[in-house]
């Protein structure tokens, strides 16, 4: 006699099997399928990825991504999620690829793959032009804005531990009053603008956003040293080994050839494609 349990259990077990086996391989044949490599980036990401004056998006992840889809033989098509989503990892096969420089940290390798570090980015304090502080120290019991999400979002509260390879440990300058979080950076930096102390005192992100945003007339200076120096990464979903590797392959390839310094001192005027 056929024990119905059993069997139940052995059909499951198969069904899970199978579609362990059917997810390997799954994103990379869609792409190649499609002959098309979806990329998520952001419309106001400084030099990372903005609008240009004819509305196309342009920017170092931007370039960055097209020699992915050129190592991949496919073309590139961009999508503008919100970082949160970005973030969040439940993608559900609406893009592919995430660019936008994340941090690899153990927590959101939990449910993302980081397969190659394209840029090394220090993130700062940045005041207005007329604020009093001008160590980080005085900052200490003010209101900071930082974007949701971010590792400045987390030095801000005091949490965050740099788990990437050979990070060094992180010595907290100040322990802000308040912290303010919004959707971007430079929404953070418009609050700023406003005045020293009208919405906020500081914002902490990236000194590329910030030195961009300087540039655009922005009455705002950064302050000296940077809180930290760290990794930016290509970031993928989980479940697809191949798709992961030939990503990674196509990063390698742009670090041992120049191309990513290149694409830096273009968009930076500095190398941030190597550790400083």
């Amino acid at each position: 006699m056929i024990n119905l349990g059993s069997a139940a259990l052995a059909t499951s077990l198969a069904i899970c099997v199978w579609a362990g086996a059917a997810k390997a391989g799954e994103v990379l044949d869609r792409v190649l399928e499609a002959k098309t490599v979806t990329v998520a980036v952001g419309t106001d990401w400084g030099p990372m990825s903005h609008m240009d004056e004819n509305h196309e998006l342009v920017g170092y992840d931007v370039d960055v991504a097209k020699q992915i889809a050129e190592s991949l033989g496919v073309k590139v098509k961009f999508v503008t999620p919100g970082w949160d989503l970005i973030a969040a990892g439940k993608w559900e096969g609406r893009w592919d690829i995430a660019m936008g420089q994340m941090t690899p940290t153990k927590e959101r390798a939990e449910k993302l793959d980081f397969p190659g570090t394209y840029m090394w980015g220090p993130s700062s304090a940045i005041v207005h032009k007329d604020s009093k502080v001008t160590k980080l120290s005085d900052l200490e019991g003010k209101v900071v804005g930082v974007s949701a999400g971010t590792t400045p979002e987390a030095y801000a509260n005091h949490n965050f531990t740099p788990s990437w390879l050979n990070a060094r440990p992180i010595t907290y300058q100040f322990k802000p009053g308040e912290v303010k979080t919004y959707g971007s950076s430079n929404i953070a930096f418009d609050d700023l603008r406003l005045g020293d102390g009208v919405r906020l005192d500081a914002v902490l992100a990236d000194t590329t956003l910030a030195n961009d945003a300087i540039k655009a007339g922005y009455p705002l200076k950064i302050l000296e040293p940077a809180l930290y120096n760290s990794p930016g990464d290509v970031v993928v979903q989980h479940g697809d080994k191949e798709f992961s590797e030939k990503v990674a392959a196509a990063i390698k390839k742009m670090q041992d050839d120049g191309t990513l310094t290149k694409l830096s001192l273009k968009w930076y005027g500095a190398d941030y494609s190597k550790e400083q």
